[in-house]
């Protein structure tokens, strides 16, 4: 078993849920049973992978997890572009939150790696 809490991409995809909780609120209130919440679920998902994964019994079993969480950003990335085409974010915001989700991608790619050795 693993401490999730420890782990600097678990603590990485908390910030950027909360950076776009916090910016998502803005969005069109047409988009909340949409791409808001579609988009805050996906960023969910890669928080709470990675901590079941890190409460299973192997590593095989947390790489798999952590492979779930990787498919959940990339979900989360088509989310965020959708939302910069149609104008919910300014192009600060979207390239902010953008680097932190390809950083935390990067970071899942090293992990699974390193676990299926």
């Amino acid at each position: 078993m693993h401490n999730f809490r420890s782990l600097e991409v678990w603590q990485k995809a908390m910030e950027l849920t909360t950076l776009y909780y916090k910016c998502s609120q803005a969005f069109p209130k047409e988009e909340l049973f949409g791409l808001t919440s579609q988009s805050r679920r996906s960023l969910i998902s890669i928080a709470s992978n990675i901590a079941e994964g890190a409460g299973r019994n192997s590593d095989k079993q947390f790489a798999h997890f952590l492979a779930i969480a990787l498919g959940s950003a990339f979900e989360f990335e088509t989310q965020l572009q959708i939302a910069f085409n149609l104008n919910y974010l300014d192009e600060s915001m979207y390239t902010t939150i953008i680097e932190k989700s390809r950083h935390i991608q990067n970071m899942l790619k090293k992990l699974i790696n390193n676990y299926n050795k």
